[in-house]
């Protein structure tokens, strides 16, 4: 990373910490994040980092993961920092967890189906032994305040057509029978995991269930559509829609993701369970439209189908109950997010 895409991210930073005492509950403690060095860990530490800088928060931060390498190199200003602790550890044999940590963030677990569909045991492995190592862990902490579990949206399964934006009471589920049903069956274990150690050893427990992101930290080979009509543009185009074009998305920046996991962490109530993304759902055609507004050219869009026309989704979430009791908003437009991503993106050249 060099100096200007990390003045972006200090600029993303500063906009979500405009009011830094609501996260004042923080100061002095010290945070454990597993999957710590992937897109969300990366963010939060960012923004941990920045709270410490700016606002002398003095919170000590450990990261937890299998592998440090390319972290220490795409994010050195992170890892060499002397109030962020590097833990090199598969979740899965996390035995002991630091003394002093009060706070946990456990967000390990892949959100890439390309893994899904190569390693679909070891997905399950991950989330759902991991989930209980980290909370069998966390049973012998002395002063452990809350557990924020980082789920997944895709526990609902296909959203029903007539259902606009999915809410946290919707009961649905994946595809049991689909070996492609690995990640999604894992975080639904993992929750109930998570329920079972809050009824039995008291632990104070908040569930996030994200949907879809985009923005800097985030590879743009990334298999999902929306990374992959940045990549078309940024190297001169066309967009290629392979899908349906009217299969509808949403996405939220991840400066407003991490204001609403460390918001979640400060206030959310035990038991509390969040839809976590962006309300403002567009069809692929108009985020590919977006895209090539953001980038002058002669960039062009192509919608792309085999056969047969493939049917379209909706993977959108209802923010309501994160904007009435959290008093959570987007502060990121999709537009604005694209451009932002874009620009962060050419910065490396």
């Amino acid at each position: 990373m060099n100096t200007k895409q990390l003045a972006m991210i200090q600029e993303d930073c500063a906009r979500i910490c405009v009011n830094p005492e609501r996260f004042s509950v923080l100061k002095n403690e010290s945070i454990l994040i597993t999957g710590g060095t992937g897109f969300m860990g990366s963010w939060l530490a960012e923004s941990i980092a920045y709270l410490n800088d700016n606002h002398r928060f003095g919170i000590k931060l450990t990261l937890v993961a299998r592998n440090m390498d390319r972290f220490r190199e795409n994010q050195p200003h992170l890892a060499s920092r002397n109030d962020i602790f590097l833990l090199e550890k598969n979740v899965r044999d996390l035995i002991d967890i630091p003394e002093d940590v009060s706070w946990i963030i456990h967000a390990a677990g892949t959100p890439d189906n390309r893994v899904h569909s190569s390693d679909p045991l070891d997905v399950i492995n991950t989330i759902a032994n991991g989930t209980m190592q980290v909370l069998d862990a966390s049973t012998r902490l002395s002063n452990l305040k809350k557990i924020v579990n980082i789920s997944s949206g895709w526990i609902y399964g296909s959203q029903p057509k007539e259902m606009s934006h999915v809410p946290e009471w919707h009961i649905g589920g994946p595809n049991s029978t689909l070996t492609t049903s690995a990640y999604a069956e894992a975080k639904r274990m993992g929750e109930t995991i998570c329920s079972v150690y809050k009824g039995q050893f008291r632990i104070p427990m908040v569930t996030l269930r994200p949907f879809a992101f985009i923005g800097p930290y985030q590879m743009i080979d990334k298999p999902w559509a929306i990374n992959n009509f940045i990549n078309d543009a940024i190297n001169g185009g066309p967009i290629k829609i392979l899908g349906n074009e009217n299969t509808i998305r949403s996405y939220l920046y991840p400066s407003d993701m991490a204001n609403w996991i460390l918001t979640a962490l400060c206030e959310g109530e035990s038991g509390l369970v969040l839809n976590l993304g962006s309300s403002e759902g567009c069809s692929l055609r108009e985020v590919a439209d977006l895209i090539c507004h953001c980038i002058p050219g002669e960039t062009v869009v192509i919608s792309q189908t085999l056969n047969r026309k493939p049917k379209y989704s909706i993977f959108v979430p209802d923010v309501t109950k994160a904007r009435e009791e959290l008093g959570l908003e987007l502060s990121v437009s999709l537009h604005d997010a694209i451009q932002r991503t874009i620009e962060w993106l050419k910065l490396r050249q």
